[in-house]
């Protein structure tokens, strides 16, 4: 058996915020492999976000520490994630979701207050459309959420919390608190 692995302070410190964040009923989270060899040091989650027992959205948060400090970074830890949902044709059509994708994330930081810099990513937004013996469901839509930033400080909760966040606006979930409406049918309808 080999002995255990000693970790520098920063990111022992950092592992421990993250994994002192409860998120909400609808997020399952879920310690996973973190890549090896991005940085001298990783730790990875993923998420699965349920609506209804129905899987809505998945993502994965990597934290990364290189105790030498990284320049593109600006620090010494830093978050990596992709967020993805399956979403509405119409709405994965709309010109404006990679804006509205983005400001998800920024809000959920803010919200949270969770300070950060060197904030970069990219929003994704696809539509696919089955033909021939692929034929079926009707076009389909999704989006998916590149980012990485670079927390200031070493306690994450905040910066797990905002993730959590994004995965909830991602997925379409209401805030904490509020309950969806039921679709309302006419009388008559299936």
């Amino acid at each position: 058996m080999a002995p255990p692995t000693a970790y520098p302070e920063t990111f022992a410190r950092a592992v421990a915020g993250l994994r002192s964040v409860t998120p909400r009923a609808e997020i399952a989270l879920e310690e996973g492999g973190a890549p090896q060899r991005l940085a001298p040091y990783a730790f990875a989650l993923s998420a699965t976000v349920l609506r209804d027992d129905d899987d809505v959205a998945t993502g994965r948060l990597i934290l990364l520490h290189d105790p030498t400090g990284h320049e593109a970074w600006q620090g010494t830890l830093r978050l990596v994630t992709y967020v993805t949902a399956d979403l509405e044709s119409e709405l994965a059509a709309d010109p404006l979701l990679p804006g509205v994708g983005w400001t998800w994330l920024t809000d959920a930081l803010e919200a949270h207050q969770a300070p950060h810099r060197a904030l970069g990513g990219t929003v994704t937004q696809t539509m696919s459309t089955r033909f021939g013996e692929l034929a079926g469901p009707p076009a389909t839509g999704d989006i998916e959420i590149r980012a990485s930033w670079t927390p200031v400080g070493e306690d994450l909760a905040a910066h797990l919390t905002a993730w959590c966040a994004l995965l909830a606006s991602t997925a379409g979930l209401p805030p904490p608190g509020v309950t969806a409406l039921p679709e309302h049918r006419p009388a008559g309808t299936a």
